[in-house]
């Protein structure tokens, strides 16, 4: 029987769309994800920011979250299109009860969840860019936000725990629960 006449059975057929706190890897993994998946990788904060021709951080402090969260959730929809592609999202885009059911219904959403003391070691990298963290101490104001967050995140169907561990290994957890 040729290749043709016998297709692979775990095909993605959906965008793979990543939550998860800040931190937790999303577009480090899904970079490496969308390369092993041979799928196109979109980071929507990217894409975010290069539709307003301005930073988040700008976009925050300019407009306010809310405004920002309506950008967000209109990039997000354009994203899911039903290409098959690895996106990786902003924190707090699962948290938009319009944008989570996007991606509940059109893709496949994947929670890479870490310990706060993990995220705040990987967010301190990139200081002065998270609007979210201004202003007190990193590590309390992760470990907040995933007292509220990570009970939806929770809603998505692939939980996935993102340890200090090399992103490869991440990548082989997301791979196997895709059945890849």
């Amino acid at each position: 029987m040729s290749p043709a006449a016998n297709p692979q059975p775990n095909m993605i057929d959906r965008p793979i769309v990543l939550i998860g706190l800040m931190g937790a890897g999303k577009s480090t993994v899904g970079r490496r994800l969308a390369s092993r998946l041979h799928l196109s990788f979109v980071d929507s904060d990217h894409e975010i920011e290069e539709a307003a021709g301005l930073t988040i951080a700008e976009m925050f402090e300019r407009y306010g979250e809310a405004e920002f969260r309506d950008g967000e959730r209109r990039v997000i929809a354009r994203l899911i299109d039903g290409t098959p592609k690895v996106i990786a999202t902003g924190g707090g885009a699962f948290m938009d009860d319009h944008t989570r059911s996007l991606i509940l219904e059109r893709a496949t959403a994947i929670w890479l969840d870490a310990d706060v003391r993990v995220l705040a070691e990987r967010v301190a990298r990139r200081a002065g860019t998270r609007p979210l963290l201004k202003g007190g101490d990193a590590r309390e104001k992760l470990a907040a936000l995933a007292k509220v967050r990570n009970p939806i995140y929770a809603l998505a169907p692939i939980h996935i725990r993102s340890r200090p561990s090399p992103h490869e290994a991440t990548v082989d957890a997301i791979l196997k629960a895709l059945g890849q």
